[in-house]
């Protein structure tokens, strides 16, 4: 900022009288002067610098300083009117007294992680079982009860320190749009959004976060002993993590690099960094619940490279039961069984997810010239790492079947063929089982 004075002209009685010294150095002496005026003014030690004339520049460097309500993104226009230092663009879900000192509140550090699980009075017990990994030193317990029972669990030894949210016949996903907005989760490193039916016996939430921080993964899941739908999403017995694997034929059309193949996580078990959560949180579409196709859509927000940034924890494993109970809470109509619609909608709204995101693309600037993929070295596999992973697909998949009442031989699982594959037959088998 530079600020010019410009001196007077003294005039003379006449214009042939010639200038004095005096008159020469005057203006000189004015204009340095400016300057320095300008100079000083912009120091950040000047107070004077920082006049209301422009609030909206002034520096957020300084950590001593509050966020700007004029520059930062998460306060609306509509907020930026209040003085800076009342502005309060966060929250968090810590519990608080209604007597007492506010300042008193919160003793000590509080849960630095938050634990999100949907879950009916059915799954009780196994809820229990699951909370009991996760100590309360380190996460916060929020509970979102789709069957609008929540007094029925005031004998499990966690209840009074967890929040509840009913909703009834509503989904995860559902929830989470409504009560997890980032502004609302800030406080929390990691976010575990988790399905009820998840067993945990081979799984510790603390060695868990130790691992995707050492691995610096935004965004995760613990690894499947059995039952995986995805090579990517098995467990690899021996290995602290994966970030990519090598699945059947045709299932990786977009590359190696992507989905299924690498930057995947399913959607029973994810577990997001804050930055990671917080563009997850703005793809997920308000009136599209179920979360379908939510999965390959998930590297977009990977911060980073998502081959990096999204993986899989095999040394922390869980085990999916797969327990149909959502399905219980769809509606019966036309004499079909209420789990007949809902998977009805859940397909209907894979279907408008994609192409929806398929249109955003189209208008999307900076996907107009496509970046080469290279596969990175580290992420090769050898012949004898591929057969051990295609080895340990057929095993997952034959134990499925056989929880299904089917037999598979090994053409069915690794080489899918129309109206013959593994999922084809699993999905007929479900269907004629009601399951």
């Amino acid at each position: 900022m530079f600020l010019l004075f410009r001196g007077r002209q003294r005039q003379s009685s006449s214009p042939h009288t010639p200038r004095t010294p005096k008159m020469q150095v005057t203006p000189m002496l004015w204009f340095v002067g400016g300057c320095l005026l300008g100079v000083f003014l912009a120091q950040p030690w000047s107070k004077l610098g920082r006049l209301d004339i422009a609030p909206e520049a002034a520096s957020l460097e300084a950590p001593s300083q509050p966020l700007d309500p004029h520059t930062d993104f998460r306060i609306p226009p509509e907020a930026r009117i209040l003085p800076p230092q009342i502005v309060a663009s966060t929250s968090d879900f810590y519990l608080r007294r209604l007597w007492g000192r506010p300042e008193e509140d919160l003793q000590g550090s509080q849960p630095r992680n938050l634990l999100v699980i949907t879950a009916g009075i059915q799954q009780k017990e196994n809820v229990d079982n699951m909370i009991e990994k996760f100590p309360a030193s380190d996460f916060v317990y929020l509970i979102f009860h789709y069957d609008g029972i929540v007094e029925q669990w005031n004998t499990s030894p966690w209840f009074d320190a967890a929040i509840h949210i009913v909703g009834k016949r509503q989904s995860k996903w559902w929830f989470a749009k409504r009560f997890l907005h980032p502004d609302i989760v800030e406080p929390y490193d990691y976010i575990f959004i988790w399905d009820e039916d998840l067993g945990l016996d081979n799984f510790n939430a603390s060695r868990y976060l130790a691992l995707i921080k050492r691995h610096g993964l935004e965004i995760s899941q613990p690894g499947l002993d059995a039952g995986a739908t995805w090579m990517m999403t098995l467990m690899r017995p021996g290995q602290e993590i994966h970030k990519a694997t090598e699945e059947r034929p045709g299932w990786c059309k977009d590359g190696p690099l992507k989905p299924p193949c690498a930057g995947f996580v399913e959607i029973m078990a994810p577990v997001f960094s804050r930055k990671a959560w917080r563009c997850t949180w703005y793809m997920i579409q308000n009136d599209l619940i179920h979360g379908w196709g939510l999965d390959m859509a998930l590297q977009r927000c990977a911060q980073g490279l998502a081959y990096e940034k999204i993986g899989v924890v095999d040394q922390e494993f869980i085990k999916h039961k797969s327990v149909p109970s959502l399905g219980n809470q769809g509606q019966s109509e036309d004499g079909r069984q209420p789990w007949e619609g809902v998977r009805e909608r859940c397909q209907h709204e894979w279907g408008l997810f994609q192409a929806r995101l398929e249109e955003a693309d189209k208008h999307d600037p900076r996907l107009a010239t496509p970046v080469p993929v290279v596969v990175p070295g580290h992420l090769e596999m050898s012949a004898e790492e591929k057969k051990k992973i295609v080895d340990g697909r057929f095993k997952a998949d034959q134990a499925v079947g056989k929880r299904k009442g089917m037999s598979l031989s090994k053409i069915d699982v690794l080489i899918p063929r129309k109206g013959n594959s593994f999922i084809q037959k699993l999905k007929e088998k479900q269907a004629s089982l009601g399951t």
